[in-house]
């Protein structure tokens, strides 16, 4: 079975990663103070509110150290939950629980925050027909989950990596000598995802008649998105990106932008503050 968005073989490896750098040789508290065979029951609650996401890599983090434990979900990816409410009930040895403890927890606060971020945005633009993107600008080695964090958020995937699509920015222009040359050797390499980034009107009109197929308006206030939503005229889609707020957002998206691409979503989102409560342990 894959879980969406790793595949098995990625969730294995992305564990491997994550226990070598916690746990390495063993936990020595664990195993220095629980005796083998004790056993817990523990509750994994949301301190705040907040939009689940991870919980198929916690269920991978705890049964790898457990492979006999029992987990009772209460919330799954893309709910809303609030403060208080319980996300999971989990019960087995208690070694092995509490050497996964932190690994889950870092995974779905991270993702969860993520999600949560992302939920913000896309409630504050409803109703104006713009779609939330997100940005490469995420940890390395975390693209697709923070990607997947996003979507849990309700937002729209934007380009995995450099090798799904073509943007066109200024540091491309800069070294082809002009706007048209590099739309031109992309549309003669056989592209039909032509993105420029756009800083100036001057660019967009340059851009729209170099058969752009779609637009980045960078940095753009909402009176300038207009007046580049009008040189397009709905011909191709529009994007507007660049220091966007929760605070700015809703004017943006009032221009009549297609798209909102917001890096911040996974650079900057704070994590979830979420606890695991024990409940019943069997010494």
């Amino acid at each position: 079975m894959t879980v969406f968005p790793l595949t098995n073989t990625e969730i294995n490896a992305f564990i491997d990663a994550a226990f070598k750098e916690d746990i390495a040789g063993g936990d020595i508290t664990a195993k220095a103070v629980i005796p083998a065979d004790a056993t817990l029951t523990a509750t994994m609650n949301a301190r705040e509110d907040m939009v689940v996401a991870g919980i198929p890599l916690v269920d991978a983090v705890f049964h790898r150290l457990d492979p006999d434990c029992t987990i009772k979900f209460m919330a799954q990816d893309g709910n809303k939950i609030f403060s208080g409410n319980p996300i999971l009930e989990i019960s087995g040895s208690a070694r092995a629980l509490l050497s996964a403890e932190r690994t889950a927890l870092n995974i779905l606060q991270h993702l969860s925050g993520i999600a949560t971020l992302t939920r913000r945005y896309v409630d504050r633009i409803q109703g104006t027909g713009a779609t939330l993107l997100d940005t490469r600008k995420t940890i390395p080695g975390l693209r697709k989950l923070g990607k997947y964090a996003t979507a849990m958020g309700g937002a729209k995937n934007h380009r995995m990596g450099l090798f799904d699509a073509v943007m066109i920015k200024d540091n491309h222009i800069a070294v082809v000598g002009t706007l048209n040359t590099a739309v031109t050797r992309a549309k003669d390499a056989g592209r039909k995802d032509v993105q420029v980034e756009c800083d100036t009107l001057e660019q967009v009109r340059e851009a729209l008649n170099s058969g752009a197929d779609s637009l980045l308006l960078d940095n753009m206030p909402p009176a300038m998105l207009r007046q580049a939503r009008a040189i397009v005229d709905n011909k191709i889609p529009c994007e507007a990106s660049g220091g966007i707020t929760l605070d700015t957002i809703r004017a943006i998206a009032e221009t009549g932008v297609d798209y909102i691409s917001v890096g911040r979503l996974t650079q900057s989102a704070p994590a979830a503050d979420i606890g695991l409560d024990f409940s019943i342990v069997d010494r």
